[in-house]
């Protein structure tokens, strides 16, 4: 792995203003800058989730790569999947800026960001030419902010990806685009998940991503309406519009959704309340927070059979992720695990009660 992004260049992207730092890594890492890490993963990282096998449950989460153009790089990393959007049917310019925050004291972010994407033309012709590459791509799916109709929008967003990617992503759950959230809703969850089965009913794994602010009631009530039509998965969590009273940062108070560590406990307890409500009927993802092996391995403990990463990719950058799978090999061996999927779920009951 070519350290050059630790040792240099992410130290100067920190003193960007942080979505111009963002598109320099981008491209960065699209020009092959990244590194490579040639490593071959422990046989303890791997998973069967989704239907797939996976060589380790690491994956880079929507938002990093929205219109997909640095997939190739991204796949040198040593990633086990990488999820490409949000993209939306139509292009969209997103919020006003400045609409992304460093929370620096706290290791977190806020955005507002709004789907900023290219549409999905651009986006389905750069996916397309990864098929047939030993990463996993899934793709992740929203609706424009204007003029979009979610029952005739996720439908055709779905069938216009599901020949490409290796499962497809709802997204029902960015605090950036208004009335969006409401489609968590059980009745018109059911609405919008039945308008796709009906136009695409053959489709690879369709996964919903979800918010961390659910109560009880509507993330039971979510729950069974996934498992009810078909739904595989659930990634939880998509940022919070809460702000925990400890957050040090003077941005704090910005409006947009809040990730990172401050994310962690609040979408980790929503994660171990999923698992003990969907009984392995869903394979959940859990994103939100994790910095350490030790965070990842307390993700797969919760419930999750797979995690995602996105602040801490963003703050420490390629070399992460090198670090991470050794820190998890580490973590799960020495909890007594021989295979992560022995560790799904097995500290469920206390850690859904630590939000």
């Amino acid at each position: 792995m070519v350290s050059l992004f630790g040792s240099a260049v992410m130290p100067l992207l920190r003193r960007l203003d942080p979505e111009q730092a963002h598109r320099l890594a981008l491209r960065a890492i699209r020009l092959g800058l990244g590194g490579w890490d040639r490593s071959v993963d422990e046989s303890v990282l791997a998973v069967e989730a989704l239907g797939m096998k996976f060589t380790n449950p690491i994956g880079l989460a929507a938002g990093f790569d929205k219109d997909a153009i640095a997939l190739r790089g991204l796949a040198r990393l040593g990633f086990g999947f990488i999820e490409a959007g949000t993209v939306t049917r139509r292009p969209q310019t997103g919020n006003p800026r400045p609409r992304l925050f460093r929370l620096e004291p706290d290791r977190g972010a806020i955005n507002r960001m709004g789907f900023n994407n290219n549409g999905i033309e651009g986006y389905l012709a750069r996916v397309t030419r990864m098929a047939g590459k030993r990463i996993l791509i899934g793709a992740n799916l929203g609706l424009n902010k204007d003029g979009a109709v979610a029952e005739q929008d996720y439908p055709a967003l779905v069938a216009a990806v599901a020949p490409h990617v290796r499962y497809i992503v709802i997204n029902v759950s960015s605090p950036n685009t208004p009335g969006l959230r409401d489609l968590q809703n059980e009745a018109r969850l059911r609405t919008v998940l039945n308008a796709i089965q009906a136009h695409v009913p053959q489709h690879p794994p369709l996964v919903v991503k979800i918010a961390p602010d659910l109560t009880f009631s509507d993330l039971a009530a979510l729950v069974e309406t996934c498992v009810e039509t078909s739904v595989e998965g659930l990634i939880i969590s998509n940022t919070t519009t809460s702000r925990p009273a400890a957050l040090a940062s003077p941005l704090a108070s910005e409006i947009g959704g809040l990730s990172g560590a401050p994310l962690f406990p609040l979408a980790t307890a929503t994660l171990a309340r999923a698992h003990l409500r969907a009984r392995k009927r869903l394979c959940l993802i859990g994103v939100g927070g994790v910095f350490s092996g030790i965070d990842a391995l307390t993700k797969i403990q919760a419930g999750a059979s797979l995690v995602q990463l996105y602040t801490s990719f963003a703050y420490a950058g390629p070399a992460l992720i090198p670090r991470l799978k050794t820190e998890l090999a580490s973590a799960l061996r020495g909890a007594g695990f021989s295979r992560l999927q022995d560790a799904i779920g097995t500290d469920a009951e206390r850690l859904a009660g630590a939000a």
